[in-house]
């Protein structure tokens, strides 16, 4: 018979009381807030106590640095809402649990793709469970107005251009998006894909290739990612993703471009994804799945209470009816193999049918926006390129192509001197 540590020994024995966790989360939106009920609710279902600590801020910057303030303290929360790069930055640090023998020992390894399980893991250690995958290169619009207008829905970049003058010409604002820097990172990266295609995006942000960053076709998609700095709502500073949904879904704007999260926002006003509002991928980029990765990771921690609360988490986390609710109403799909998609709305099933045909093809690339594809100082670098850069109507196309390179190649830099 196998022995495991204490440690394990308290993640695995059953609860002979009441659970406790405080979970650190930045899901504050109405789509949101209603997974992380859903949540909660099958938590207090177990008779445990759900300690909420969520943070208000799209992109989770304002997350992080409370997270942090918390870990300096030593006084980490029991779980936090960690993703992509960050997870394994606080990994290397030496905070979070090794969840591999309770991976093992429950049998979770099977039910992870290849993709999720490699995400997750450290030098082969699981370090969070996953909660949902979410597909970054949609592009939503308003039935309604389409059909009023007699438009056709853009399937590349210059076809957009021109459905985007027809609405300007009929007093629509084109395109719902506030000018927060990852909102336009989330734009840049899906005029990326389709206007740089899948070789370029991997050369660009993946293997970070000087050549490509300051190359012809960064300094096309730098362009043409300017270009629609015409068909942003007048007001578009400090809008809010949520807000540019609203827009989406009252008419006062036809499209917008941005995740799945948006399909929770409008399950939660009562919108049908799919049939009010119409789901497509991102001009140019059919067939290729930008994905950004949720997860759940666990600190730290001596307590054996704190311990067998963090396991119990963990395998809630795992059934397949938490994940089949949970992204249910988030707006993403399981992320376990195999999951029963019936009850789910169109774009979902599209978006997990397309999913499977991109790990198959290998077109299963991972977000620059949401921090799955660099490291987070290269990522706040290349937002704060591009939001200075869409902010600017005199900003020159072939300067900023140098300023994105420099920008990455100097945190890149400095990672490697660590």
């Amino acid at each position: 018979m196998k022995l495991f540590p204490f440690a394990i020994v308290a993640l695995l024995s059953l609860p002979v009381a009441a659970s406790q966790v405080e979970v650190l989360h930045w899901w504050t939106s109405g789509g949101e807030a209603k997974a992380v009920e859903v949540l909660k609710s099958e938590w207090a279902e177990q008779g445990n106590q759900w300690n909420d600590f969520a943070v208000q801020g799209g992109g989770g910057k304002s997350a992080m640095t409370v997270l942090k303030s918390r870990a300096l303290a030593a006084n980490p929360p029991e779980a936090a809402h960690l993703k992509g790069y960050e997870l394994h930055e606080w990994a290397s640090l030496g905070f979070l649990r090794d969840l591999s023998p309770m991976a093992e020992h429950l049998g979770w390894y099977p039910q992870l793709s290849p993709m999720v399980r490699d995400t997750l893991s450290q030098n082969g250690a699981l370090m969070a469970v996953p909660t949902g995958i979410h597909r970054v290169n949609w592009l939503w619009l308003n039935r309604k107005l389409f059909e009023r207008l007699g438009l056709t829905p853009p399937t590349d970049w210059e076809h957009f251009m021109t459905v985007a003058e027809q609405l300007k010409a009929q007093g629509v604002t084109p395109l719902a998006i506030g000018n927060e820097p990852w909102q336009l990172a989330v734009l840049f990266e899906t005029v990326a894909l389709g206007e740089g295609g899948k070789a370029f995006y991997r050369k660009a942000f993946l293997e970070q290739d000087s050549a490509t960053l300051t190359g012809p076709d960064m300094v096309r998609v730098l362009t043409r990612f300017q270009q629609l700095r015409a068909y942003v709502p007048e007001k578009y500073a400090g809008l809010k993703w949520h807000q540019a949904t609203n827009l989406l879904e009252s008419g006062g704007a036809a499209m917008q471009i941005m995740g799945d999260w948006v399909k929770g926002e409008l399950s939660a006003g009562n919108y049908r994804p799919g049939e009010d509002i119409d789901c497509l991928p991102s001009p140019g980029s059919q067939g290729l799945f930008s994905y950004n990765l949720d997860s759940i990771a666990m600190f730290k921690q001596r307590d054996p209470a704190q311990l067998q609360a963090q396991g119990e988490l963990a395998r809630l986390l795992m059934t397949p009816r938490f994940q089949e609710e949970f992204n249910r109403v988030k707006g993403s799909i399981p992320a376990l193999t195999q999951p029963d998609m019936s009850k789910f709305d169109r774009c979902a099933i599209r978006s997990y049918h397309d999913f499977q045909l991109a790990e198959r093809d290998g077109n299963l690339l991972p977000s620059m926006a949401e921090g799955m594809a660099v490291p987070t100082n290269m990522r706040q670098g290349i937002m704060d390129v591009l939001s200075s850069f869409f902010n600017d109507p005199k900003a020159n196309s072939e300067q900023t192509a140098q300023q994105l390179e420099r920008a990455m190649r100097s945190t890149r830099s400095g990672a490697e001197q660590k």
